[in-house]
């Protein structure tokens, strides 16, 4: 069973509520890793990236929605579909390119891969392969700001494909428990792996999910980042309030299979399409900027410099060392 429009703009789109700068510079994030991932999906094609590799494009806007209303300190966490949230979260596009192709300059020394690289400057607490397995790690970072007395959230991603796991239920219940400052966002793009969602889950409104333990839930045009934007500020204020966890189900796409291995052909091309056509996320806040006045050509360049940002990344990614051997066995066990 494919998508269709009524479910990816399901919850509907807010009239414009960003300021011109912020649309600017939400065009811009959200440029930059569509830019990027198409890169690494040609490197991919190149044999330069080993594994598995699980691209964003399509999904730009909930991250960097999201990222929009967070501050320093506030922790992030998600699976490994997670190039969007390292970038959006300021990690440097050299250093997560060059973990994709297994050098020593990647985040996690080229042990890690697309899937388990992390940075804590950046508060970035992984990428995770185990499906579902992060939402619980999330709560445990939600607790940590709350142990610690501060105001701080944490920000757990999941798929469709996780939301009727056994551990985001128990999670769900033990945040609600001691009031985590957790937001839950769910990012529905309709698929898990190669399965509709219609025909994997008995229950399609997952904003609802987190109702039994008092948890707020709200559903979001997650193809929208004006929309996205709104309904993350509500839900991290109620956090940062100490009132305890909040659900935001992000209604959204992906364009490219479920991994770089997936032909896609569980879905016509022209569902494909008509989502690029008429949801896209970049698209919508570009059509925004030029109504505003911003000369196509601003944008334009905008789009010439992110290029040259992602070459370059490519370009210090192969030409950067492989590991020592020796680094197989660092972070594995810590003599105290």
């Amino acid at each position: 069973m494919g998508t269709t429009d009524k479910q990816v703009g399901k919850a509907g789109r807010n009239k414009p509520s960003l300021t011109r700068d912020q649309f600017m510079q939400a065009y811009h994030d959200m440029l930059l890793i569509r830019r990027f991932e198409e890169k690494a999906g040609q490197l991919y094609g190149m044999s330069l990236i080993g594994g598995f590799c699980h691209l964003y494009i399509g999904q730009e806007a909930v991250v960097t929605g999201v990222q929009m209303c967070l501050r320093d300190g506030d922790k992030i966490i998600t699976s490994y579909r997670d190039h969007g949230q390292m970038l959006a979260a300021g990690m440097e596009p050299r250093g997560v390119m060059a973990e994709l192709t297994g050098r020593a300059t990647g985040y996690s020394h080229g042990k890690g891969g697309s899937m388990h690289m992390f940075s804590r400057e950046k508060n970035f607490y992984g990428g995770h392969g185990i499906v579902g397995a992060q939402v619980s790690l999330g709560i445990g970072l939600a607790f940590a700001n709350k142990y610690r007395g501060t105001d701080e959230v944490s920000v757990a991603y999941f798929g469709d494909g996780a939301a009727n796991q056994g551990q985001v239920y128990e999670s769900f219940n033990l945040a609600a428990l001691h009031k985590l400052p957790c937001v839950f966002v769910l990012e529905n793009n309709l698929y898990g792996m190669g399965t509709s969602v219609e025909r994997a889950s008995a229950w399609h409104e997952f904003y609802k999910n987190g109702e039994p333990w008092g948890i707020p839930g709200r559903q979001v045009d997650g193809m929208d980042v004006a929309a996205v934007h709104e309904a993350a500020a509500e839900a991290v204020a109620h956090c940062r309030a100490g009132k305890g966890p909040y659900l935001l189900e992000m209604m959204t796409y992906r364009y490219r299979g479920h991994s770089m291995s997936d032909p896609a052909k569980y879905r016509k091309r022209e569902e494909v399409e008509n989502v690029r056509k008429h949801h896209d996320p970049i698209e919508h806040v570009k059509h925004i900027l030029l109504d505003a006045g911003v000369e196509e050509t601003a944008l334009k360049a905008m789009d010439t410099e992110i290029k040259a940002i992602v070459n370059d990344a490519a370009d210090f990614a192969q030409t950067s060392p492989e590991p020592d051997p020796s680094e197989l066995f660092t972070d594995v066990v810590l003599e105290a």
